[in-house]
């Protein structure tokens, strides 16, 4: 009897939350974590820069021509925001045999990262807050971190606050199958007309460029462009993972692979159909063990969205904006096969204190069902015309 005729159905580890996990995780909070083998980039090579723009499908030219960035504010070659996910992201952490969901981050950015550059990430786990009953899976706590990435000169260039709600598994599935609501079509059934609409809307969409958005000229009220994805493929995941995306573990081959999983036998789960020892993040371009996790289909990383959310910020805001700060909430999954299209709005101006022109926005990430995927804030200083623009000051003098 081969693997593929035991059984179709990927099993992972199943547990309940008990006192004595609560107890475990509570002596844990405030600890630095070791994240070594979730490291993914650590210089901010040309290669690594274009790569990573690629993987989350960046086209802004200003990541990856050199002249271009030199002649901007920058003052030199200069990697997009959110390159620091692609040096380190997330982890897998405590509460065994759960579920977990990455579903919101709050982004801030301090300096640019240049071409060169090395970044150093450390991960700090601040506690969690329930466990609270859900309609999804019985009990679940939500996990609050906080990564900070500082370059070779010890400078501070980012802080990302993000948060996982763990669930109980075997709970999630019993009742995502009783739950009476209409099954959805996955993957979703396009016609070829309006796959073609839909790509012609995706290369329409340019960045702004070198053009500057004067603050004085931006108006409350006013809608941001748009940026739309899909539909989402494999290897849209695939290139977000080469690109410095979030394995969590970093992605290992045989004997590798399999040492670890040894070690840490929550990392992974054995593909029925492969017979193969899969990790626990293949459930973004494996169906099976998307199924084991309780979800229908194969769906998008948490941290993925945030960095289009990130590229539809630097779009609009042009090459002499920056983003201050940037938040959002992951709800629903986005489903392989899904299109996205983000927008926003401008909800308001003011000056701060140090005397930097900022506005405040909110945006949205819609599916082709309707459904706001990411709803998500951000402020961000923009350049006026009779002072220097954010960007020059904080580019690098030394």
């Amino acid at each position: 009897m081969t693997t593929a005729d035991k059984t179709t159905e990927a099993k992972m580890p199943e547990a309940v939350i008990t006192e004595e996990m609560i107890a475990s995780m509570k002596a844990r909070a405030g600890v630095d974590l070791r994240i070594d083998h979730s490291v993914n980039n650590e210089e901010a090579t040309r290669i690594a820069v274009t790569k990573f723009a690629g993987g989350v499908g960046d086209i802004n030219t200003l990541w990856s021509d050199a002249d271009q960035a030199t002649g901007s504010d920058y003052g030199a070659p200069v990697a997009p925001p959110s390159f620091v996910i692609g040096c380190f992201s997330g982890i897998q952490f405590g509460w065994p045999g759960l579920g977990a969901f990455h579903n919101a981050t709050q982004a801030h950015f301090h300096k640019p990262v240049y071409w060169g550059d090395k970044i150093s990430a450390t991960c700090r786990y601040d506690g969690f807050t329930g466990p609270r009953p859900s309609k999804f899976a019985g009990q679940m706590v939500t996990d609050h971190f906080v990564n900070s990435y500082r370059n070779q000169h010890g400078e501070l260039v980012a802080e990302i606050d993000w948060q996982v709600v763990n669930f109980e598994r075997g709970s999630a599935k019993s009742r995502s199958k009783d739950a009476g609501k209409p099954e959805l079509t996955l993957p979703h059934p396009w016609t070829e007309q309006q796959i073609q609409e839909v790509e012609e809307r995706v290369l329409s969409e340019q960045p702004r460029g070198a053009e500057p958005r004067f603050w004085e000229d931006v108006q409350v009220g006013e809608s941001i462009q748009s940026l739309t994805k899909g539909p989402i493929g494999l290897t849209d995941e695939v290139a977000f993972i080469a690109g410095g995306g979030t394995p969590i573990p970093r992605l290992k081959a045989h004997a590798a692979a399999l040492a670890d999983y040894r070690t840490h036998p929550a990392w992974s789960f054995r593909d029925p159909v492969m017979g193969s020892s899969e990790p626990i993040y293949a459930v973004h371009y494996n169906k099976a063990a998307a199924n084991a996790m309780g979800v229908a289909f194969q769906y998008d990383v948490g941290f993925q969205r945030q960095c289009w959310q990130i590229q539809l910020l630097t779009h609009w805001c042009g090459d002499a904006g920056w983003i201050v700060d940037c938040s959002s909430q992951y709800r629903g999954f986005v489903y392989l096969s899904d299109v996205v299209t983000m927008g926003g709005e401008v909800t308001g101006k003011s000056v701060t204190e140090t005397g930097e022109h900022v506005v405040e926005l909110t945006t949205f990430a819609r599916n082709q069902r309707g459904a706001d995927v990411m709803p998500g804030t951000a402020t961000v200083a923009l350049p006026t015309r009779e002072g220097s623009s954010p960007v020059a000051r904080r580019a690098r003098t030394k």
